[in-house]
């Protein structure tokens, strides 16, 4: 856990934060967050779909994408892989994609055919059918490509 890089060279990370399909209010809370938290921050790179963000800790990395994903729902995937060995220790590098869908929570969308209102996004999408339909699925943001937001006239 390394909160500054007193001792390491300048482009020192241990940890990667890939947002997605991202708005301002996404872009704002993840710079505020890192503000606040004092955690160096060695390099912001701009990519096709969003932003990455290489940061000094690990730790902070994985709390960061947790709390995007309780702020703002959306896809959550951690992956990790071996940097180097310290003192012996097995030192790795944690990647932390955070991709937020097409849809948010009260919106009304389309999925295999049936319409439902979007009544949750946590660590799932929870979505109750509209008139007639009157399922209620739970879905995995595995499955968020197959929704597809609607206008829905009542």
């Amino acid at each position: 856990m390394v909160r500054s890089l007193e001792g390491k060279h300048s482009r020192y990370f241990e940890g990667i934060l890939q947002i997605r399909n991202i708005n301002d209010a996404v872009v704002a809370f993840v710079e505020k967050d890192l503000g606040e938290g004092h955690i160096a921050v060695s390099d912001v790179r701009k990519v096709k779909n969003g932003k990455d963000y290489f940061i000094s800790d690990n730790d902070y990395t994985r709390a960061i994408g947790k709390r995007l994903q309780q702020k703002f729902g959306g896809q959550l995937i951690y992956s990790s892989s071996l940097h180097t060995q310290v003192k012996g220790k097995d030192a790795y590098r944690l990647t932390a994609l955070f991709r937020l869908p097409g849809f948010s929570k009260g919106d009304t969308v389309n999925y295999g055919g049936d319409i439902f209102r979007v009544k949750a996004m946590g660590k799932d999408i929870v979505l109750i059918g509209i008139g007639k339909n009157t399922k209620k699925l739970h879905l995995k943001y595995r499955d968020m490509r197959q929704i597809k937001k609607v206008e829905f006239i009542y």
